[in-house]
């Protein structure tokens, strides 16, 4: 798979928050983490190129096919820990101790952290990729995915992005959950 058919599936039809920018935000926020080795990097950015390219919102397995497609893709030598990584993104639950999973799930959340009006735009881009769920439907699924982040006592699992993030996204959270009542 080229980098074209990368930027292919990112920007393929109905994409409206998993797609191109998604995946340029998070590498941004990638090149700002210092503490990382070369090969974690490498690992990192892999994981992030890779984390949505399969994504239909009517299915349920778009990680696990993601991290096949990734794991098929990418050098044979950190392949399985990519994969590992982009699985994580289904749950973004991470062990205690799993610094790249930590990092990398994160960077995924980060959107959860952003000033009001960009998560508002985030927010409308995910009904949009939802559009087909009935409005009562969406709700009920967005308040119970919402809430289940909000009630975790670490959203963010790296500590510098909960230090920077945690209060905004907590705020962001209880705003769209409000919303959706």
């Amino acid at each position: 798979m080229t980098r074209e058919d990368l930027i292919a599936a990112y920007t393929a039809p109905g994409r409206h928050y998993h797609n191109l920018a998604h995946i340029e935000d998070c590498l941004a926020a990638l090149a700002r983490i210092d503490d990382v080795s070369a090969r974690e990097r490498e690992i990192l950015t892999e994981a992030i190129c890779w984390h949505d390219i399969v994504y239909d919102a009517t299915r349920a397995d778009n990680e696990e096919r993601s991290a096949e497609l990734a794991e098929q893709h990418v050098r044979a030598d950190i392949a399985a820990e990519v994969g590992r990584l982009i699985c994580l993104t289904k749950t973004h639950d991470v062990k205690p101790g799993d610094r790249l999973g930590a990092i990398l799930i994160s960077i995924d959340l980060s959107i959860l952290g952003s000033e009001p009006a960009r998560y508002d735009a985030y927010a409308a881009a995910i009904r949009q990729e939802f559009i087909h769920v009935p409005e009562a439907d969406y709700r009920a699924g967005r308040a119970k995915v919402l809430g289940h982040f909000a009630a975790r006592p670490v959203i963010f699992p790296d500590p510098a992005f909960a230090a920077k993030y945690d209060q905004k996204a907590r705020a962001n959270l209880a705003r769209e959950l409000a919303s959706l009542r």
